[in-house]
């Protein structure tokens, strides 16, 4: 039982169910409104006063004030389920439980698609098509649920300003011509796909705490945020002393949110992650560091993706082993040739470890049925420890020694 200040302050900072507004908290409107003026919207700012705090800007005496709190606290605890009512809930409307991909392979090995109430995190080099996945998964979520869509808004944060309207119209035209034949469907599509760009680590945390209401009055059934790492990588120099826990303690804090919002709304959430160099030569350490350069030149130290002697340095995942165990699916995207892609199942709950070859066309994503790729082999590991393959490789496997070596010098960095 709770029966001390100290402890609803403890329930309050327990995790993010706390950033639940007051209103959603079954209190009055009335006292809603005279909170709000002393600028306490959400359950945390509420059980962090003390009790004669309490009184005196609510105006109640010290009973119903013990009775307020213990309803805001009851209000925010995370509630216990049953795996038999998940099971019944998932039953009655199965279109709750996943997003389809409309890829056809890749659907079927994730039970479905994109999983609602959960984190699906999309890495890989860039130029493999993170947010072109993005920006088709926008589209087929405003799509009626007949059509496989959950006929509601999205929320995209951009991180990078790689959004594309054009190319957002592009995939709908392409993959739906017969829906998206009219201006009309057009208009409701890109009116229901909302874009916030956020630059900085706080202003992103911030826009997640302010989702709450606006996933309400907004209907929003998808929420994506392309990158997740591009602000973390500007302004967390980990080689600084304190700066890796820094880190650690905001990404936990981004993902602690991120999680709420995805099972209170019963939503899927995606979020893109770039690429970094992991050190195997024993210096753990470095394992976790986040490397400025792009994918050229952090190749350079990989072996070939999926080799069992690989070199002292290859490519993974961003963000270290703490992050890879805060989202729920993991699906690597990475070269295969020169114009075949993979996307890889390296994490879910559901599926086992699986790979999918897919072209990037006018509609998106397209996935190929691999009969053209009979030599291709690939290994599962543990998904922080997943080799990524990048463009250096396919340079190095599809030229000879020397053209490879001119191409990766004249290469842009």
């Amino acid at each position: 039982m709770l029966g001390k200040v100290g402890d609803f302050e403890k329930v309050a900072r327990c995790g993010s169910m706390a950033t639940k507004k007051l209103r959603r908290a079954g209190l009055s409107q009335e006292l809603c409104d005279r909170l709000s003026r002393h600028q306490i919207t959400t359950c945390r700012d509420f059980l962090c006063l003390s009790l004669l705090e309490l009184m005196k800007v609510t105006g109640q005496s010290y009973w119903n004030v013990q009775k307020l709190l213990c309803k805001v606290s009851l209000a925010c605890a995370p509630k216990m389920q049953t795996a038999y009512e998940m099971k019944t809930k998932r039953a009655i409307n199965p279109s709750s439980a996943y997003l389809s991909t409309t890829l056809d392979g890749l659907d079927k090995a994730l039970h479905g698609g994109v999983a609602c109430a959960s984190l699906t995190e999309v890495t890989g080099p860039s130029g493999c098509g993170k947010t072109q996945f993005c920006l088709m998964m926008s589209v087929l979520a405003t799509l009626p649920i007949s059509m496989g869509g959950l006929d509601g808004a999205v929320i995209y944060i951009d991180t990078e300003s790689a959004f594309g309207a054009e190319r957002l119209v592009e995939i709908a035209e392409h993959r739906f011509p017969n829906y998206f034949g009219t201006e009309e469907k057009l208009f409701s599509m890109t009116r229901s796909i909302h874009l916030y760009r956020e630059l900085t680590c706080d202003s992103v945390l911030k826009r997640i705490e302010t989702l709450e209401e606006e996933i309400i009055s907004k209907k929003v059934k998808l929420l994506i945020i392309d990158s997740i790492a591009s602000v973390v990588r500007k302004e967390f120099d980990t080689k600084l002393q304190g700066n890796l826990m820094e880190r650690s303690n905001f990404l936990a804090r981004e993902a602690s949110l991120l999680k709420y919002l995805a099972e209170e709304f019963s939503i899927p959430v995606i979020l893109t992650n770039q690429i970094t160099t992991r050190l195997s030569n024993g210096l753990d350490i470095q394992a976790d560091l986040v490397s400025p350069a792009d994918d050229m030149s952090l190749s350079e130290v990989s072996g070939a993706s999926g080799s069992k002697d690989r070199e002292p340095g290859y490519v993974t995942a961003a963000l270290g082993n703490t992050w890879s165990h805060s989202v729920n699916t993991r699906l690597i995207l990475q070269y295969h040739d020169l114009h075949t892609r993979q996307v890889l199942v390296a994490k879910s709950p559901v599926a086992p470890f699986s790979a999918f070859f897919y072209t990037i066309e006018n509609s998106g994503l397209v996935l190929q049925d691999g009969k053209d790729h009979p030599d291709a082999s690939w290994e599962g590991s543990s998904p922080v420890l997943q080799a990524i393959r990048v463009r250096t490789n396919i340079l190095k496997d599809g030229f000879p020694s020397s053209t490879a070596e001119t191409l990766k010098l004249t290469q842009p960095i």
